[in-house]
């Protein structure tokens, strides 16, 4: 009996660990969604197709209920692949999504600057509008990796994160 109890235990643990969520955010990626992932392998995990972005339409896909914009492009396939059509910008406004560092739409602009103070290269920025003057209490954290050639930012409006967007940075 104590063999069955040990077996069904067993069982039951590590079957839960392979259903667990991907709610990870990173410099690469929202969940399980990759910048430089092509797009054949995210219409797998999306169970949908997916279409090539042009400068205003993305593709919307969820997520465990939870809603991700992404943006393919072709061109973008990094030094191995400079013709595939691949992600290359995701956007969230989800709570469930968290850097390792815990941060997320909620979190406030002094907890990015306390987590991140020590990350090589952060800005902050206020937002503009279409004329170029700045939005009063509306900005943006910026993460820059420059090893992958992307960049991790969370908008924040009145201190508080809004939405969070990781893509490929073109200044790179």
């Amino acid at each position: 009996m104590k063999k069955i109890i040990s077996l069904f235990i067993f069982v039951l643990t590590f079957g839960s660990m392979s259903a667990q969520e991907n709610f990870e955010i990173s410099t690469l990626r929202i969940g399980p969604y990759k910048i430089f992932m092509e797009k054949s392998e995210a219409e797998k995990i999306a169970g949908i197709k997916l279409k090539t972005s042009d400068s205003e339409s993305k593709n919307v896909v969820k997520y465990n209920g939870e809603i991700i914009n992404i943006e393919i492009f072709q061109g973008y396939g990094g030094a191995a692949k400079p013709d595939a059509v691949t992600i290359a910008g995701m956007t969230t406004t989800s709570k469930k999504f968290r850097t390792k560092s815990g941060m997320g739409v909620g979190s406030t602009r002094d907890e990015l600057i306390n987590a991140y103070r020590n990350y090589p290269i952060f800005s902050v920025h206020p937002e503009v509008d279409d004329n170029g003057k700045r939005i009063k209490d509306a900005g943006y954290f910026n993460i820059e990796d420059y090893d992958a050639g992307t960049q991790l930012t969370f908008k924040f409006v009145n201190n508080i994160v809004t939405e969070i967007t990781v893509y490929i940075n073109e200044g790179c």
